[in-house]
């Protein structure tokens, strides 16, 4: 390629900052369109945690009817251990026993299991689907499976609605999955039984987390690299305030099936969103289709009360025909394969320790957000407050992380989760204050390891092997949604131990981080063979560092102690001094190593690596 043909080529991060990279046609698309779009997922991924209560119960008795409930339950139910049982019966002829003009049950009468269905306490808990569909006793694991039914459907509909995505563009692909999970909920709110339930969370899971991911997309797609990690964390704090507003909606709302419906059908009025909702014009140029990119590039510019360059279009067209040209040869080239990241020592172990830690991350995370409606007296309150300190650490780790790195602070943030899960065991179940707490600073923590989590991955993967790499740890990792149902499940029984085993989940997961190689300040991978040298000759030294070094060292002619091989100085943004000591709204919201999204050869970024 000549020099000519090289100053020919552009991309969209080149006319971004001419046309404005965070102007005002990007804050109203974002505050405006990309955020509210993102409630959805929050609503329909955690709606079912308050369908599911459990009132208490006891075994029905036709004969009894007549009688008011305390006398019903005095002479029908056994009693022990200060509690009347919940799936047993006194199994004698009631006929006789009512002729007899028996007041009190005898605890020698014979014990039978429940035969005529249940009855339930209405005075707490007035809507269920386990009071609709009598699931309890034998079958009070079939809420769980329920959880398994919803969580089962997200890794589908990740996949289909990532080819959609990149087939029919993130705007089609939006709306798809928007009527999906608008056709889920529907069919959920309208079950007449458990089954026709189960299916209908599959429905709804299909969709769970892509209806998040793609209006998350495309807000990355519109603005600047330097805006990406502020839109990330401003895109992950809406998602919060969502889960926040799910708890006043569901105190609000009783009903089961009205909570399915109100937290669902008024996301219809999204349909307008048709008429402003720009499709990404980083996919419309990597489909050729310039005509229509330059449309929204020029609405962008004249929003922004800018100029689009007289000359972008004819270097647009160049930039195209080459990119398609190297796209093609890309195709006809071998693509590397899953194995590719198992096929040296280095890559194998650096795989493993990402995927154990996403598994971890996932298993945790996901495993308190759902656990967190059983702590204390309110489940309302408690999945308030649950939700709520995300928000700390999502701000905390957008301060830190370009100054202290990624690995230690993955680590603490995951070693600080597990131990206070775990401290929960020295405390009894009636210490629900303290045990609230601990839950509650444990949540904080790995929802802050949550989000360090993606961009340290994507920095310690190869850029040849990225997408696949992220990819397969996060797919790998998503089991753990699957699993984590279960666990939560011994909580009926014994509110700590899930707790425990979460909690030690984190403190494997956090020591394992320690085994990285650091990411900031360092040259990254970006060949098969580079991802083998980062991190190859890995000390006990490098292990114990806290903040990652930021020197000048002479530069290497080979991949050898590619590890050591740190950015320039003058490449590092400079940080003046009074600016070192507060760091502004202003510089937080432009940083771009931060959540740096990885794109494909084209520019565009693909659903897979949100999974």
């Amino acid at each position: 390629m000549d020099d000519t043909e090289q100053n020919n080529q552009i991309d969209l991060d080149d006319i971004l900052p001419q046309v404005g990279e965070f102007g005002r046609y990007q804050k109203l698309m974002l505050w405006l369109v990309c955020l509210p779009a993102c409630i959805p997922c929050g609503f329909c991924a955690f709606n079912q945690l308050f369908m599911v209560d459990v009132p208490d119960h006891w075994c029905r008795i036709d004969e009894l009817q007549n009688f008011s409930r305390y006398e019903r339950r005095k002479l029908g139910i056994p009693y022990g251990d200060g509690t009347y049982s919940r799936c047993q019966r006194y199994a004698v002829n009631w006929t006789r026993v009512l002729d007899e003009d028996v007041t009190n049950a005898n605890e020698s009468w014979p014990i039978e299991a429940c035969k005529d269905g249940w009855e339930y306490d209405l005075s707490v808990v007035s809507s269920s689907i386990v009071i609709d569909f009598d699931l309890v006793c034998e079958r009070d694991i079939y809420p769980t499976l329920g959880l398994v039914a919803l969580n089962i459907g997200g890794p589908i509909g990740v996949y289909g609605f990532g080819i959609l995505n990149d087939k029919i563009g993130r705007k089609k692909s939006f709306f798809a999955c928007l009527f999906t999970l608008l056709a889920g909920s529907i069919m959920t709110a309208c079950s007449p039984q458990f089954w026709v339930w189960a299916v209908s969370r599959i429905i709804v899971g299909l969709t769970v987390p892509a209806i998040y991911q793609i209006p998350f997309i495309i807000s990355l797609e519109l603005v600047g690299p330097n805006y990406r990690s502020f839109v990330t964390v401003t895109t992950c704090t809406f998602y919060t305030f969502g889960l926040m507003a799910l708890a006043g909606i569901a105190y609000l709302v009783p009903n089961w099936e009205h909570l399915t419906l109100v937290t669902s059908l008024p996301f219809l009025l999204y349909v307008i969103y048709w008429y402003f909702l720009p499709e990404s014009p980083r996919w419309l140029l990597a489909r050729g289709r310039f005509d229509e990119a330059l449309k929204i590039l020029e609405v962008l510019a004249r929003v922004n009360r800018c100029e689009l360059p007289a000359s972008f279009r004819q270097l647009l067209k160049q930039r195209m025909m080459l990119t398609r040209s190297r796209s093609q040869d890309s195709a006809n080239s071998k693509c590397p394969d899953i194995f590719v990241l198992c096929r040296t020592p280095n890559m194998r172990l650096k795989t493993i320790l990402i995927t154990l830690n996403w598994f971890a991350n996932t298993t945790v995370y996901v495993g308190l957000s759902y656990y967190g409606p059983a702590l204390g007296d309110n489940k309302y309150l408690s999945f308030l407050l649950s939700a709520a300190v995300e928000i700390p650490s999502y701000l905390l780790c957008w301060m830190i992380m370009d100054r202290w790195g990624r690995r230690w602070p993955l680590c603490l943030s995951m070693i600080i989760s597990g131990i206070c899960c775990i401290a929960t065991v020295l405390l009894s179940e009636d210490a629900t204050v303290s045990i609230m707490v601990l839950y509650l600073l444990s949540k904080s923590s790995i929802s802050a390891s949550f989000l360090i989590m993606y961009p340290f991955a994507g920095e310690l993967y190869p850029t040849q092997l990225r997408g696949i790499g992220i990819g397969t740890s996060s797919y790998i990792g998503g089991m753990g949604l699957i699993i984590i149902p279960f666990i939560t499940y011994l909580g009926s029984e014994n509110l700590i131990l899930p707790l425990m085993i979460m909690g030690f989940f984190s403190v494997f997961g956090g020591l394992l981080a320690l085994r990285l190689p650091e990411t900031l300040h360092y040259r990254l991978p970006q060949t098969i063979e580079e991802g083998e040298e980062f991190g190859k000759n890995f000390t006990v030294q490098d292990c114990c560092r806290c903040i990652p070094l930021k020197l000048n060292p002479p530069v290497l002619s080979s991949f050898e102690d590619l590890e050591l091989d740190r950015i320039k100085e003058e490449d590092v943004e400079q940080i003046p001094l009074e600016a070192s000591r507060r760091m502004s709204m202003r510089r937080l919201a432009r940083q771009t190593s931060f959540m740096d999204t990885q794109k494909d050869s084209d520019g565009s970024m693909q659903i897979t690596y949100w999974m």
